[in-house]
């Protein structure tokens, strides 16, 4: 797959709330994803590797107690990188409802995601 089917798979496939199926079918075995660097550690912190990303993802949903929205842009791709702006309206175990705006970038290779890294700020 090239850079552009790629990011439209990815895109097409966040909507849907098929996180892990993008991951399954997008992303190499080595691929890291990245937070910013005030994020906790530990499980939802930064992940490298196909297992600990899928860990990651489990973790993050598992602390989701309902989805009240979510969306993702159009991606915007540049040389083997894009980015598509997220944003998650939910309510969070113990947490309290809260909205996440989020840029995600992402780098390709091979036809593959081998980098994600999100941008948001510290109070989400």
């Amino acid at each position: 797959m090239n850079i552009e089917s790629v990011a439209k798979r990815l895109v097409e496939l966040c909507r849907a709330g098929q996180y892990e199926q993008a991951q399954r079918e997008l992303y190499a075995q080595d691929a890291v994803s990245i937070e910013p660097p005030w994020a906790p550690s530990g499980s939802l912190g930064n992940a490298k590797g196909l297992p600990a990303i899928f860990e990651k993802s489990r973790k993050f949903a598992e602390g989701v107690e309902a989805v009240h929205s979510a969306g993702c842009s159009d991606p915007v791709i540049a040389g083997d990188w894009f980015s598509v702006a997220m944003t998650l309206d939910a309510t969070f175990k113990g947490m309290g409802r809260s909205q996440i705006n989020e840029i995600c970038v992402y780098r390709v290779r091979d036809g593959k995601v081998v980098h994600e890294q999100f941008f948001y700020g510290a109070e989400t």
